[in-house]
């Protein structure tokens, strides 16, 4: 059993308990993945930690590697006190980086953002899986974020190419499914989702594209402007900041995020 400390503002410290869990999603044994209250009490944990961002509400969306909703969890008292728009692009968030992760090389959907813009190579992939508004949309809104929720078991499609969703690998180096998080400006999605990911020790991430070994898959703050003045990543897979004057602050808290774990 693996024992993971949460830690919420250095205040508050909640142990929350990791286990090799077996769950029926999809008709099909899903292994590794979190419950709904796991889920939840990392990405309470998370949301308050330093993320920077708009401090808001959080929805958190994991899918299994088949692109099944596994579960959806938010921060609030209710569902309400999150952007109801967020639930669904969360779970678009989880589709993206899980579909475009491999078990040799993780995207993150922050990693999306410049690939897909007009004119770079990768520039209508986020027409490319459309996600299923019949799942998206289907039953009680009630169960919005519950253990029940409308969306689990089902496949939700999508694609989204700004910060907060993460692939997700078990501790064999596995790639078992996706995570997506949203609520926030989207640097604050993605720091909060890493550390989410990192909280369910589900971050044996192998390789990634932001020259960094230690967070492959990060948020890469390379965009400036070219020599026409039009912005452009230097790399070719940069994200921009959000926050107009908080740039420095959004990239030390990015450099400072937990290093991934390494595959014994």
């Amino acid at each position: 059993m693996l024992r993971t400390k949460l830690a919420a503002t250095g205040i508050l410290a909640a142990t929350l308990g990791i286990g090799i869990f077996t769950h029926v999603t999809d008709g099909a044994t899903v292994n590794h993945l979190p419950t709904h209250s796991e889920l939840k009490a990392a990405l309470i944990a998370a949301r308050n930690m330093n993320n920077g961002g708009l401090d808001t509400d959080m929805w958190a969306t994991i899918v299994t590697r088949d692109g099944f909703v596994h579960h959806v969890a938010f921060t609030g008292a209710d569902r309400d006190d999150q952007w109801p728009g967020s639930r669904v692009i969360s779970a678009q968030k989880a589709n993206a980086a899980n579909a475009f992760s491999l078990e040799g090389l993780a995207l993150s959907t922050a990693n999306l953002f410049s690939p897909t813009q007009p004119g770079a190579s990768l520039f209508g992939l986020l027409e490319s899986n459309p996600v299923d508004t019949d799942v998206a949309y289907r039953g009680n809104p009630s169960r919005n974020g519950r253990n029940n929720d409308p969306m689990r078991g089902r496949r939700i499609g999508g694609v989204n190419a700004f910060g907060g969703g993460l692939a997700l690998y078990n501790a064999q180096g596995v790639l078992v499914g996706g995570l997506g998080v949203s609520g926030d400006t989207s640097p604050a999605d993605h720091n909060i989702a890493w550390h989410v990911r990192s909280l369910l020790e589900l971050d044996y991430v192998p390789a990634g594209v932001s020259g960094d070994a230690d967070r492959p898959d990060n948020i890469i703050f390379d965009i400036a402007p070219d020599v026409n003045g039009h912005p452009t990543s230097a790399g070719g897979f940069g994200h921009p900041h959000a926050l107009v004057g908080n740039e420095a602050n959004e990239t030390a808290i990015a450099n400072a995020l937990p290093p991934v774990r390494t595959v014994l």
